[in-house]
This record gives C-alpha cells, sequence and structure tokens, in this order.
C-alpha cells in the first residue's frame, strides 16, 4: 500500500514539474528555472522549421484524418550512392545528422543538404538523393500518415530493402 502511494506521489510530482515547465514558457520559447540560483540555467527552444511548402515551395496536402500514425526512421546512405527514384504519399520533414546529400526532383530541382540542415520533404512526386560525398549520410526523418500507408514508394520495381518500401501499383513506368 505504502509503495502504491509514493509511486502515485512520483506520479503526481512528476505531472506537477511538467506543468511548471509548460508554465514557465515565455514568448522567447525558453523555459526559465528558479532564478535564485546562482548558476541558474536554460532551456531553449530552437524552431527548426515551420512551413506550409516542400522545399521546392510546393503546398503540402491536408492531412487524412483516419487512423494516423507516425513513423521515425533513421536513414544511412552509405558513400557515392545513388537511391532509387520514390515518392511519399504523407508529409515528411527530416534533419541531416552527418554528412551531405543532394536531392533532385523529376522536374530537375536540386536541393544541397549539409549537417544541421532540415528538410520538408516533397509530397508525391518522384524525386532520389544522392550521397556524393566520402563519408556515409545519416538523416533523421519523421513522417505522419496513416495506418497501412506506406512512407515510400519506388518508382520502379525493385528488392525492397525495408519493409516501408514497396512499388507504386499505380504507376506503369516510363
Amino acid at each position: 500500500m505504502i509503495d502504491r502511494l509514493l509511486k502515485n506521489q512520483r506520479v503526481l510530482m512528476s505531472c506537477g514539474m511538467i506543468g511548471l515547465l509548460i508554465a514557465c514558457v515565455d514568448q522567447g520559447n525558453t523555459i526559465h528555472e528558479d532564478t535564485s540560483k546562482e548558476s541558474a540555467q536554460k532551456v531553449k527552444v530552437q524552431t527548426l522549421v515551420k512551413t506550409t511548402e516542400s522545399w521546392n515551395n510546393t503546398p503540402l496536402p491536408n492531412y487524412h484524418p483516419e487512423h494516423p500514425e507516425m513513423t521515425a526512421l533513421r536513414i544511412t546512405v552509405p558513400p557515392h550512392t545513388k537511391l532509387p527514384v520514390h515518392r511519399h504519399p504523407v508529409i515528411n520533414a527530416g534533419i541531416l545528422l552527418s554528412g551531405a546529400l543532394t536531392v533532385i526532383s523529376e522536374a530537375g530541382d536540386t536541393l544541397q543538404i549539409k549537417t544541421g540542415d532540415v528538410i520538408v520533404e516533397m509530397v508525391n512526386q518522384w524525386h532520389h538523393g544522392e550521397n556524393n560525398g566520402d563519408v556515409p549520410a545519416e538523416i533523421l526523418v519523421f513522417y505522419s500518415g496513416n495506418v497501412d500507408t506506406p512512407v515510400t514508394i519506388l518508382q520502379e520495381p525493385q528488392e525492397a530493402e525495408h519493409p516501408l518500401v514497396a512499388p507504386d501499383a499505380n504507376h506503369s513506368g516510363h
């Protein structure tokens, strides 16, 4: 019984701390600790991207309300690798953790990204990525999709290396 009460007290204290942190957010997006301490530290919140368009200025589509599903992938592209042409049927954004990548749209638009850069990908537009560097490129990508919707569809049927990559059954080729 005492263990249960202590556990409930810890949960309430945690919730209280979260509420306190949220209540302390000021307009500068900084959360302040008690300033009476000599070495007061600040938690900083930095907006990396906030947009209604993908990197090639195409408006993002509306979300589909049925059965939402978030997917986060850490993708490593080896040096001197060209990815297959593909598209994403869902809104996604990523941050390049290391290396450099070039993204090329079917229309020929090109985006160069380097470590620390954020990308909001094109939705339902064919494109591919290339790592032309000498080191692996690692990108963390967050997909806001729906259950039973793949996050990536290949233009040409290939052997999928990841279970979320599937050939596009509705595309007849070139």
